[in-house]
């Protein structure tokens, strides 16, 4: 009966675990909502404010369905940097996976890092570091696009671009003994960013980087993954766009701006 495994493969999938069943009835109350607006969303124990409940729905399925950021530690109180936190989906997956974990969460854009802020008080997280800054490669400030939602970035098209202030993550890391996790999901910063630090990772456990590749601009795939190899990780790339006819297909979901992302794990063999 393989035809029929095959056609029941993906329902299976998408309720197989209490959360995948969770995102599924978070897509019936939320999928149709107006997208940029911002809404009052609740799942488990959670309440949250979001700017995008679009957003909401892919982080949810991303981060508590799929669970990207699963990891490991034999410490009770891992180290966790978590670069672009945007509204604290990943905080809080973070603090039920290691309640005692030491997290710093960075977010570039200052109305996002007053929802995560509140979202953390609201949902009684008061342990986790908030740093409103972006991470970059110098601490003297960088140019950012507001885009409303989790795609706001020094490549954005938004001609009102404002200069944030910025942290160095390269200070931040090297400040640290060891590292457990390192997220990186700061929409296209990520290559500077990884080239600045590519001789500071040794003591970074786990890490988890969002590649962007911007229409117009260098892809640089290749120096992205020489970091992973050079620092002696092993690493696992995917992505849950899976274009169909890439030969003439050239966007990332339609996406005007941007024509590939993917998500790469690296860890300690």
């Amino acid at each position: 009966m393989f035809w029929l495994r095959q056609l029941l493969k993906e329902s299976y999938h998408a309720l197989r675990t209490p959360r995948s069943r969770e995102f599924m009835r978070l897509l019936w109350r939320y999928g149709d909502r107006p997208r940029h607006q911002l809404t009052d969303v609740s799942f488990g124990n959670y309440r949250l404010r979001v700017p995008d409940t679009m957003s909401f729905l892919f982080q949810h399925q991303e981060i508590f369905a799929d669970e990207y950021y699963h990891f490991q530690s034999d410490d009770l109180q891992p180290v966790i940097l978590d670069c672009g936190a945007n509204v604290g989906m990943s905080v809080l997956y973070f603090k039920e996976l290691f309640p005692q974990a030491r997290i710093t969460a960075f977010e570039a854009e200052a109305e996002i890092a007053d929802l995560l802020k509140n979202n953390l008080e609201t949902n009684g997280i008061n342990d986790v570091t908030v740093i409103a800054k972006a991470v970059w490669v110098h601490a003297d400030g960088v140019l950012f696009g507001s885009e409303a939602s989790d795609s706001s970035s020094i490549f954005s098209e938004n001609s009102a671009k404002q200069l944030v202030p910025s942290v160095r993550l390269r200070d931040v890391i090297m400040a640290e003994k060891r590292i457990d996790f390192l997220k990186i999901d700061i929409e296209g910063a990520e290559i500077e960013v990884l080239e600045d630090c590519r001789e500071s990772l040794a003591h970074v456990q786990n890490l988890f980087v969002e590649f962007h590749s911007y229409i117009d601009h260098p892809q640089s795939l290749a120096s992205v993954v020489r970091v992973f190899e050079e620092n002696g990780f092993r690493y696992f790339i995917d992505t849950n766009q899976h274009r169909k006819r890439p030969f003439v297909n050239h966007r990332y979901r339609g996406n005007d701006s941007m024509d590939l992302q993917l998500n790469i794990f690296g860890y300690r063999p």
